[in-house]
This record gives structure tokens, C-alpha cells and sequence, in this order.
């Protein structure tokens, strides 16, 4: 997981205590790691975020596709995606990460002398870069830095540069997404909720993604939906539920933390006010 610390936005949902590490060679660039056997949040990145996977695995759910990740995996999440992160440990080894965050000040300052007109990215991709040997080395670079107290003043510079020039090579349309510094401008608001209801993200953020204030969200909201956002969500997310529980025959913890539920004991008491019995009942023995 990548954490507030990068000024990241992030709501974010734990159903165990974990032993959290990390590591710094700067604040861009650290070494992760979670040793307990779950760990779940939903949020958005407010940096382009560049992960090699050293061990563990990670699901990555998005409003229309889900993504796996494992050992030597290298994989590139753009800024401001909505995404819930369900991370473990795997074959007795902690789920651990060594992680990049490309910023838009750094990335400004990489393209200020190149001639590069971005096309616009509605929702742009995870980039998955798996096992290619120029990454891969630039990544394993970094692991002995993650030990030494004195780390050379330009290194992360340097490395971050190399990093983003090797991603230039390996996909021709990321400068479509890495040169492009726009902040999110006002978009249709019920196109936008009926795909992303299942992140449980704060009303301030989803007004953030959609260009709006939270008051114009509020009011927009409920000029759309003639209902509150609150109680919108609620139901929106039990619906999808049920329809998991049923139909793709999930179970209940899973589809807890899939439709936007802080735990499991929320999602089964509000499951049960909606449709009069437990989540459990509707697992098959």
C-alpha cells in the first residue's frame, strides 16, 4: 500500500492491526512492507505511483477492471484513479514493494524541454511492465540505498529520471498520461457515481474527481439523484452486494470490502436492515 505520508488522498480501511515498514531513500522513493495477512484501502493517488513487487500479492479493484499482482510484477498507477488496494502476504513472506511516485513537480521539470503535446485520458490504465530487465534494474538499483546513511544528494534525481525515460521507451502513449498536468475538470456526475459508487472515498474527494466544490457536489447530487449522497451510496453498494452474493456466489467478506464497506460487521448490519436477513444466509454450504 502507499501511504499519506506522499500527501496522498486516502480513506483508507484495515479489518487487521498490521506491522507496517518502510524504508526511505527519499520521500519518493521507499521500501513497503506489511507483515500481517490483510490489508484494504480505497483511494486515489495524487502522484503517478511506479511499484515493483519483491513479494507478496496485491488485487487492485477498479470501477471497470481488476488487476493482480505478484513477486517481479512492476506496474504504474496514474494519478487521480480511484482504486481499492487489497493487499497479502504470500508463501510465508510479507508483502513488500519497492515503491516510486512520479510527481507532477518532477515530471513538469523532466518535460520542460521536450516538445510533447499530451492527448486527453479519460480514464487512463494501470501500466503493467512485468519482468522487463531495463526497469527491473532500475529498480533493483535502489535496494542497497534502503541501507545506507549516507545516500549520495542526487541519487533519487537521478534514478526517478532514469525511470521515466525507460517508461518513455517501453509505452509510447504514457506521455499521454505522465505529461499531461491538468487537474480534474467538471464531468457528467451520474455517469462518474454509477461507475465509482463502490469506493468509500470522502464526499470532499468525490466532489475533487468530478470538478466540483462539495457544496456544488451536494447540490448536484441531489438535483440528480433526488436523495443524499449518504444515503445514495448505501444503497447503491448493498444492491451490488447482494447481486455478488448471488449471482457470482462471493462470500460475504470479500464482497464486504469489494462494494465499499468499512468492515464486516457495518456491511452485515446494514445488509440485513436492507433485505431482512444476514449476508451469510445466502451462502451455500
Amino acid at each position: 500500500m502507499l501511504f499519506s505520508i506522499f500527501a496522498l488522498t486516502v480513506s483508507y480501511l484495515k479489518n487487521k492491526i498490521m506491522e507496517y515498514k518502510a524504508r526511505f531513500i527519499t520521500e519518493d522513493i521507499k521500501l513497503s512492507s506489511y507483515e500481517d495477512k490483510f490489508f484494504k484501502s480505497d483511494i486515489t493517488f495524487d502522484q503517478h505511483m511506479l511499484v515493483w513487487f519483491l513479494s507478496g500479492e496485491t488485487k487492485i479493484v477498479q470501477g471497470d477492471a481488476t488487476y493482480f499482482f505478484g513477486k517481479g510484477d512492476i506496474f504504474l498507477i496514474p494519478r487521480n484513479q480511484l482504486a481499492t488496494i487489497i493487499n497479502y502476504p504470500k508463501d510465508g513472506k510479507p508483502h513488500k514493494t519497492v515503491v516510486m511516485h512520479l510527481s507532477v513537480e518532477r515530471l513538469r521539470d523532466f518535460y520542460s524541454n521536450k516538445h510533447v503535446k499530451p492527448k486527453p485520458q479519460n480514464s487512463p490504465k494501470i501500466f503493467r511492465f512485468s519482468n522487463h530487465p531495463l526497469l527491473e534494474s532500475c529498480l533493483a538499483s535502489l535496494i542497497p540505498y534502503f541501507d545506507m546513511k549516507d545516500i549520495p544528494k542526487d541519487i533519487a534525481s537521478i534514478k526517478i529520471t532514469e525511470a521515466i525515460s525507460i517508461l518513455r521507451v517501453l509505452d509510447k502513449e504514457i506521455d499521454n498520461v505522465l505529461a499531461n498536468f491538468e487537474e480534474p475538470g467538471k464531468i457528467n456526475l451520474v455517469d462518474y457515481m454509477e461507475k465509482n459508487f463502490m469506493f468509500n472515498l470522502p464526499l470532499e474527494k468525490f466532489g475533487y474527481l468530478t470538478g466540483r466544490s462539495l457544496t456544488t457536489f451536494k447540490r448536484d447530487f441531489k438535483k440528480a439523484f433526488s436523495t443524499t449522497p449518504q444515503r445514495w451510496l448505501t444503497q447503491k453498494r448493498l444492491e451490488l452486494a447482494h447481486y455478488q452474493l448471488t449471482e457470482k456466489k462471493k462470500k460475504p467478506l470479500d464482497v464486504c470490502y469489494e462494494v465499499g464497506f468499512e468492515n464486516l460487521s457495518h456491511f452485515s448490519f446494514a445488509f440485513k436492515k436492507q433485505f431482512g436477513f444476514a449476508p451469510s444466509h445466502l451462502v451455500s454450504d
